[in-house]
């Protein structure tokens, strides 16, 4: 739970909208088709987010920020990615806005001055050290091992789907300081560090995907990585408890960015079904391409709701872990929906990267599996809402 803040008006979230869609309007879907083939890294537009302010909207005004909520930031991240960029526009920025979190509320205030407003000015950029292969979303089973040296800890280990390690040059890394079976409590022993990303010690490898291809994932393999002491967040051993913080305010923002995929892929395949006359008649007047549009649309709107509500009980210091899940949950869902549906309806057009639904549809795909499944979201409805036996 966070602490309660103010909820913004309707009119500030407007305005919220209209400042992202300002931003994103110089990349448009030439730049991001560019992108999707080539793999670079969309510095242009980190550069334009940057610098207008938005890579700060949730980090405190003190640091250079924004001090906004969640319900801020998912209304600026679905506007990104409804902007054509999709989750690779989202995502580019996404670690940003409550990656960061556990340094906020356990770092101390010469950490916080050190490496936040670095961050909100995009002078830095984070790689994200926390799945490993041989784990998955058992956290609590990583092997990574940080030993306690003169100064600071030697970490050695391996995590996969670390993202824009390519590009980044720190890394929030996710560790064990006790092993697994030296703990009395599973989650303990766990502790985070905020270091540079050292490529001498850190071995990166790309992992070719199947969408966001602008914004890297990767296996990296860390050897004798020296961290020093004051790169430590928090005590040592309790990190687990401190990245739990951030993983609602992560779930509601995915499912934002997924409704923006939704949405962009929605007005797209409208905007085709009104010009594309087949028959003497444009495919939009029947009633097979109206009806599962039209059922589109209430999909991302519910879903939409559910995000609010979300964020809205975030803000308020209010539990909402159900709500969070759900919001993940139906946003990729919906995304996914509507970009299947956005294909279907361009017909053979939809396959051809022209008309970049396919793209929409590649990259939605993600908003489904990361970063958690829609299997643990049932799961944990199930139990936490449901009150029936825990399956796992």
């Amino acid at each position: 739970m966070s602490e309660p803040r103010p909820l913004p008006t309707e009119e500030d979230l407007q305005a919220i909208r209209e400042g992202v869609r300002a931003a994103c309007a110089p990349f448009g879907d030439e730049y991001w088709l560019a992108r999707d083939d080539d793999g670079e890294f969309p510095r242009e537009y980190h550069r334009a987010m940057a610098d207008g302010g938005w890579l700060g909207i949730t980090m405190p005004e003190e640091y250079g920020g924004s001090g906004l909520g969640v319900t801020e930031a998912m209304t600026m991240m679905s506007e990104v990615a409804s902007c054509g960029g999709a989750f690779a526009a989202s995502s580019a920025i996404h670690v940003n806005l409550f990656g960061p979190h556990p340094i906020l509320l356990y770092g101390t205030d010469e950490q916080k001055a050190r490496w936040i407003p670095r961050l909100v000015a995009g002078q830095d950029q984070v790689a994200f050290g926390f799945t490993e292969p041989d784990a998955g979303l058992n956290s609590t089973r990583i092997k990574t091992f940080a030993e306690k040296v003169p100064g600071g800890y030697r970490v050695n280990g391996q995590k996969v789907w670390t993202t824009t390690a390519q590009v980044a040059n720190k890394i929030l890394l996710f560790t064990r300081t006790t092993k697994f079976e030296d703990v009395a409590k599973k989650t303990d022993g766990i502790t985070i560090f905020y270091t540079d990303l050292d490529r001498t010690k850190i071995d990166v490898h790309r992992i070719p995907k199947m969408g966001r291809k602008a914004v890297d994932s990767n296996a990296i393999f860390i050897e004798d990585l020296f961290v020093p002491e004051e790169d430590r967040i928090g005590e040592e051993g309790k990190g687990f408890g401190y990245i739990l913080h951030s993983l609602n305010p992560e779930r509601i923002l995915i499912g934002s960015e997924a409704i923006g995929i939704g949405r962009d892929a929605l007005r797209r395949a409208a905007n085709y079904a009104r010009e594309r006359v087949v028959f003497d008649r444009p495919i939009g007047m029947n009633q097979g391409i109206q009806h599962p549009l039209a059922e589109r649309w209430m999909q991302i709107e519910s879903a939409w709701l559910m995000c609010e509500k979300a964020a809205r009980l975030y803000d308020s210091g209010k539990p909402c872990g159900a709500e969070a899940n759900a919001a993940k949950f139906l946003g990729g869902r919906a995304a996914h929906d509507t970009a299947w549906q956005a294909i279907a309806t361009h017909g053979g057009m939809g396959y051809a990267k022209e008309y970049h639904v396919e793209r929409l549809y590649r990259e939605a795909a993600a908003t489904r599996i990361a970063p958690i499944t829609e299997q643990l979201i049932m799961s944990f409805i199930a139990e936490k809402v449901l009150d029936l036996p825990k399956s796992y």
